[in-house]
C-alpha cells in the first residue's frame, strides 16, 4: 500500500462539511444583524413619534 502526500479522504469530506456549515452560518449571522438593525430603527422611530 502506497501513503500519498496530503489530506486523506475524509478529512477533505470533513474539510467541506465544515465549509458549507461555515457558509451557513454566515448567512444566518448577516441575516441577525439585519434584523437587529431593522428593529432597532423601529423601535427609534416608535419613541420618536
Amino acid at each position: 500500500m502506497r501513503v500519498r502526500p496530503g489530506p486523506t479522504s475524509e478529512d477533505t469530506a470533513r474539510i467541506a462539511e465544515l465549509e458549507r456549515e461555515n457558509r451557513e452560518l454566515r448567512r444566518a449571522n448577516e441575516i441577525l444583524k439585519t434584523s437587529a438593525a431593522l428593529f432597532a430603527a423601529a423601535e427609534l422611530d416608535r419613541r420618536i413619534k
